[in-house]
Parts: C-alpha cells; sequence; structure tokens
C-alpha cells in the first residue's frame, strides 16, 4: 500500500500542477493536493479516517453535480454522442472540461476510498 499511495500521491501532484493553466485552478489544485496530502501522510504511516471520509464526501457531491450539471457527463453521453474526451488536450466544449473534471473525481474517490478501508485496523491518528 505504501507504493500504491507514494505512485498516486506523485501523480495527484503532477494533476494539481497540470491545473495551472486551467479556468478554474483555485478550485482543482486544492483538490488534487489534499489528495496527495493524505497519500503522503498514509506512506509516512499517518492515517487520518476522517479526513477521508470528508474528501470521499466532498468529492461525491462535486462528482454528482458535475454529473447532472448543464454541460455535464449526462449531456456529455445523451447530447453529444459519448464525443472522445481525450483527442485534444485543449477541452474547448465545456462538457469535455465537466466529463474529464467528474474523472478526476472518481479517481480521487477511488483512491481515498481503499486508503480508507485498508486503514480501518490500523491505528488512526
Amino acid at each position: 500500500m505504501k507504493a500504491f499511495n507514494l505512485l498516486f500521491c506523485f501523480l495527484f501532484i503532477v494533476s494539481a500542477g497540470l491545473q495551472y493553466n486551467d479556468p478554474d485552478p483555485y478550485v482543482w489544485m486544492p483538490i488534487y493536493l489534499f489528495g496527495a496530502w493524505l497519500c503522503w501522510m498514509y506512506f509516512r504511516g499517518k492515517y487520518y479516517q476522517k479526513a477521508y471520509l470528508g474528501g470521499i464526501l466532498a468529492y461525491s457531491i462535486y462528482a454528482v453535480y458535475l454529473f447532472f450539471d448543464k454541460y455535464g457527463v449526462l449531456n456529455w453521453y445523451n447530447d453529444h454522442a459519448a464525443e472522445n474526451i481525450a483527442m485534444s488536450m485543449k477541452a474547448t466544449k465545456p462538457w469535455i472540461e465537466e466529463t474529464r473534471e467528474f474523472g478526476g473525481l472518481l479517481i480521487l474517490i477511488v483512491v481515498l476510498a481503499i486508503d480508507y478501508f485498508t486503514t480501518r485496523s490500523k491505528r488512526i491518528s
């Protein structure tokens, strides 16, 4: 699990850095950096179950919002035939940006959930 968390700590830091040119970096940089911090703390042997749950809850609420938003995942799937969201890294269409953001949140939720469930038997800080 230490290697898993070190890998995701690195990936979340890189993801936060890539948000620099995003239209809303002040939202997404902290989102990814919080996930990176929790992975780093897990790697160091410090487990914060309430922080995992808080992150999962906050990210889930935001993911639901992005799913049903005017230009969200449903819009991308129903109105735009689930067009390829990885053709270009420049998201010129709002439904592509929202769908990618939704995917990032899902990755964060899964990683935090794995950490939460693997720390249930460990000493909690």
